[in-house]
């Protein structure tokens, strides 16, 4: 079964360009209508991993969420929306991201991500429970349209259509998936796992201006111009990867989504509709080109240690907020301040750290970058240590 992707060039955040864009994309692959029905309860779901302003590209940006709850709205459907974001709460992020207005205008209303309900995964899921807590609002709703943001990201390469469902995921138990899955692969089968389980019915990717570098909170914006749409969340993110040169088999998503069937990311099997990707591509993007793969040497401590990137605090950078420390999932707190008073910035103890980056990804300061030790960094060394390749 093949998939389509369509690719919108839309070269800013005009909010009657922005509508034009995800409408032309919307008819390419067949309409709205085929997606929602009148009277349908349907939650948006962007990118909301914190309450950053739309400049920083941390988020789904306010005029692409709009431009999809209208459609939706003239379609006839009742709208909701949300997101459970890194740090703070759904309400506060919402409203600083610039959401809040945006969906007051066409009368969306925020869901219930304030309470938990169960959802069932399939037997012999990679987080080995019969189900994972998600928001209420997520099981309320007829249909999911979710509406990811183009950014970087250490552990996995590539933060988007898939990875977007995490934040459908209650509250701290975001965290407990990278305590179950430290490791890139893994915590892909997860990823796919959720996703698959919640099953959106479209994707609609903000990548008008993306975030490379130090995603997905960290790193700077960077115009790239487009705005993709897919049924299919791997065939999307795998032209997204291929937007910014990026190997799609970087990105364990795209295996694992490919593998379990929940999509494809071969060339061959996807129709790319509308502007052409090579006239889009972002050559020079700043992103980690290397395999996001499980290390062989993590159960050696001394070894991980020696070999493995880790992350590091700029002490320059460093304003002592402490949510690196809340950010870190392991229970003995791998990064923590030396003292009571909080003068200096934390320090990291690199035995517990599970190399999730998770302070990395929340960190609002850009304090905290991740560094492969020298003897990591050698060539041959690197290759055995990242599985021979």
């Amino acid at each position: 079964m093949r998939s389509s992707v369509a690719i919108v060039r839309c070269d800013d955040y005009d909010e009657s360009r922005v509508l034009n864009a995800v409408r032309r994309a919307l008819d390419l692959v067949g309409g709205i209508a085929g997606f929602v029905r009148p009277g349908e309860l349907i939650l948006v779901k962007p990118n909301l991993l914190a309450g950053d302003p739309p400049e920083h590209a941390t988020t789904t940006h306010p005029a692409v969420f709009a431009a999809v709850v209208q459609l939706l709205v003239e379609a006839g459907a009742r709208v909701e929306y949300g997101d459970s974001p890194g740090t703070g709460n759904p309400a506060t992020a919402a409203r600083k991201a610039g959401i809040t207005a945006a969906a007051e205008r066409f009368g969306a209303h925020p869901g219930r991500f304030d309470e938990q309900v169960e959802l069932q995964l399939p037997a012999g899921n990679s987080i080995g429970a019969a189900g994972v807590p998600v928001a209420q609002a997520v099981l309320a709703a007829d249909g999911i349209v979710s509406v990811p943001k183009l950014k970087t990201h250490v552990l996995m390469r590539l933060t988007g259509a898939v990875k977007n469902q995490l934040g459908c995921v209650y509250g701290f138990h975001k965290a407990r998936m990278h305590l179950i899955a430290p490791h890139a692969n893994r915590f892909g089968e997860i990823l796919v796992d959720i996703n698959s389980a919640l099953k959106p019915r479209l994707y609609v990717m903000d990548a008008v201006v993306g975030m490379e570098g130090n995603g997905p909170r960290g790193g700077s914006p960077r115009k790239v111009g487009v705005v993709l749409v897919s049924a299919d969340p791997v065939a999307l993110d795998a032209t997204a990867s291929r937007l910014i040169a990026l190997d799609p088999l970087h990105v364990p998503t795209n295996v694992v989504g490919h593998e379990r069937g929940h999509g494809t990311y071969l060339q061959t099997e996807i129709d790319l509709l509308g502007d052409p990707l090579d006239e889009v591509v972002c050559s020079d993007f700043d992103v980690i080109r290397s395999p996001a793969r499980q290390p062989l040497l993590t159960h050696l401590i001394f070894m991980k240690n020696l070999l493995e990137p880790r992350p590091v605090i700029d002490s320059d950078l460093c304003k002592l907020c402490g949510l690196c420390v809340d950010a870190c999932p392991v229970p003995s707190k791998a990064v923590q301040f030396a003292g009571d008073d909080h003068s200096s910035p934390p320090v990291f103890d690199y035995n517990p750290c599970i190399r999730c980056f998770c302070c990395q990804e929340m960190c609002p300061h850009e304090a905290i970058r991740v560094r492969t030790p020298l003897l990591g960094r050698l060539p041959i060394i690197s290759r055995i240590v990242r599985g021979g390749r």
